[in-house]
């Protein structure tokens, strides 16, 4: 853990460049050295159909969700969430500036009994000494 989803409208393509933006979140998350290496998941989800607000065609929101494992202290997920909202409305900076967005980010904990992992990855990083 954690993943990091975001859900975008298609229309942004034209203005954001999602792979960079994806590669700027999920090196922060390694870089705030809250989360392990092996864990972090980030994927982006094209929304094809959305209607924003006053469903003015124009419009177009960003929303990046991080679910987290149970366990951490709040001042240290603020700290991390912090950072990464941080890096992600500095990428949309200039996006924000030219067209109507709406950004959003959210971090929330997985319910201790209720999540089930398995991961290998973690294993392979060891190896590689990382």
């Amino acid at each position: 853990m954690p993943h990091f989803i975001m859900e975008y409208s298609a229309n942004l393509e034209q203005d954001v460049d999602i792979p960079a933006l994806m590669r700027v979140i999920h090196r922060e998350a390694i870089d705030t050295g809250v989360f392990p290496k092996g864990g972090i998941r980030t994927r982006a989800i094209r929304c094809d159909h959305v209607l924003i607000a006053d469903e003015d065609p124009e419009n177009s929101f960003i929303h990046l969700t991080a679910k987290v494992g149970v366990g951490r202290d709040i001042e240290i997920l603020k700290a991390a969430a912090d950072r990464v909202f941080e890096v992600f409305t500095q990428f949309l900076a200039p996006t924000f500036e030219k067209r109507y967005l709406s950004v959003g980010f959210e971090m929330t904990e997985l319910h201790p009994v209720l999540n089930y992992r398995k991961n290998n990855i973690h294993q392979k990083l060891a190896k590689q000494g990382q």
